[in-house]
């Protein structure tokens, strides 16, 4: 059998040499199935059901993501482990920038926690032959409903379009396609993985014609309760959009001043589900931004770029250079940059004490992680030999991740702020 690590890296593979934008690892740990998705965590799906025994318990990541575009970069790798706060980055392969990705992709599953939570609630009553219109889904995913009868019914999942057409015309039932069918159960947990594409949930009551074509009309809701208002923030997995032309008769049925009169009543439960988010719905939100970005012609002068300070512990600072010959960078307090062109025998205590800094690169790409307490902080570059400057163009690039969003709630992991594309 295949370890975690192989099958870790074939589907890696799949990943980047297929057309699909879902990627799926599914490993087994000591506390029970991990489940990683190369991408965005916000909106991963349970695949309920349905599928082969290697598919079952998978997540599936929205095809609204992008794993070549959206993942995490191999420079996000470095606030994973222990360090210094000077970190180099270099060009990873291709390999092992997608394993450093998948492995922050598992944080960040971490920081989002999702489960189901019971949703609308109904009570419907069917007469034999009879059918009821459910919920209709859209967009895709998985949903999960319990349903419970006093007689048996079929349970299946219909295009909503041909459901609407179907009420209209019922002659064409006998046609209809029926996505996850179940027949003849009284007490069921109804799961199903839906297309893309608006999908109605149907009830059969099974009593009367065995003819699939029979259709004896519509039954009547008792009751339908909303979701309670307490349920945390989330969504069901795949929206409730609609009802379709069958639910316009029903409530015009409920709101009838006569009750109907039932032959053989078949009194149905039905509980729709949410995929809800119950936990760190909100976590912090970082964006790379620019602090200074020159390219100039390169002097034995030495610049200064000031006007940075850290918002919050761990934050992280990516710096960039590329110039002709030798260079010293280095970010130190403000209050020392702001001496140095009077006073340029402090320069080389201040380096001695300082360990955000880079001696004698021509092109090199490194960051630094600051907290609060360090206060406004300057980036200084300027050639090693100052002597024999090439009066060639230098450039420089200095970003901070800064959060943008959800601020106040502070972050699981000290270094999530260095968890984000670099510049």
């Amino acid at each position: 059998m295949a370890s975690v690590a192989e099958l870790t890296f074939l589907i890696m593979l799949q990943c980047v040499s297929g057309s699909s934008t879902t990627c799926l690892i599914n490993a087994a740990s000591s506390t029970g199935q991990v489940v990683f998705c190369a991408g965005s965590m916000l909106g991963c799906q349970p695949v309920l059901g349905g599928g082969t025994k290697a598919q079952t318990g998978l997540r599936l990541c929205p095809s609204r993501y992008d794993t070549a575009r959206d993942d995490l970069s191999f420079r996000a790798i470095a606030p994973v482990f222990p360090r210094f706060n000077t970190v180099i980055t270099m060009k990873p392969t291709l390999v092992f920038a997608l394993l450093g990705t998948l492995a922050l992709a598992g944080t960040a599953s971490a920081q989002r926690q999702f489960e189901w939570r019971p949703g609308t609630d109904e009570a419907v009553r069917l007469d034999p032959a009879n059918y009821h219109t459910g919920k209709t889904y859209s967009a895709g995913g998985g949903i999960q409903v319990d349903i419970e009868s006093q007689q048996p019914v079929t349970i299946f999942l219909t295009g909503e379009g041909e459901w609407n057409h179907a009420l209209q015309y019922p002659e064409a039932m006998g046609s209809l396609r029926m996505l996850c069918l179940r027949e003849h159960v009284v007490k069921t947990r109804y799961v199903c993985n839906l297309p893309a594409e608006g999908m109605t949930l149907v009830i059969r009551d099974d009593r009367g014609s065995h003819e699939s074509a029979a259709f004896a009309g519509l039954g009547e809701v008792l009751k339908r309760e909303p979701a309670a208002m307490s349920t945390p923030l989330g969504s069901a997995v795949g929206s409730a959009v609609g009802m379709g032309l069958g639910l316009a008769k029903i409530m015009k049925t409920e709101s009838s001043s006569a009750p109907r009169h039932f032959v053989s009543p078949n009194d149905v439960h039905i509980q729709y589900f949410l995929w809800t988010c119950i936990s760190n719905c909100f976590p912090p939100e970082f964006r790379w931004i620019e602090q200074a970005k020159e390219k100039y012609e390169l002097t034995s002068f030495l610049k200064v770029y000031g006007g940075y300070a850290p918002d919050r512990d761990g934050e992280v600072i990516s710096i960039k250079i590329k110039a002709p010959m030798p260079m010293l960078v280095a970010v130190v307090p403000s209050s020392v940059a702001n001496q140095l062109h009077g006073k340029p025998e402090m320069l080389e205590p201040a380096l001695e004490k300082n360990s955000c800094q880079q001696r004698g690169v021509q092109s090199q790409t490194f960051q630094c992680t600051f907290n609060v307490a360090d206060g406004p902080q300057s980036l200084i570059v300027m050639p090693e030999d100052t002597g024999k400057v090439k009066h060639k163009k230098a450039e420089i690039e200095f970003f901070a991740s800064k959060c943008v969003e959800h601020c106040a709630l502070p972050p699981a992991n000290p270094n999530a702020s260095a968890d984000k594309v670099n510049p």
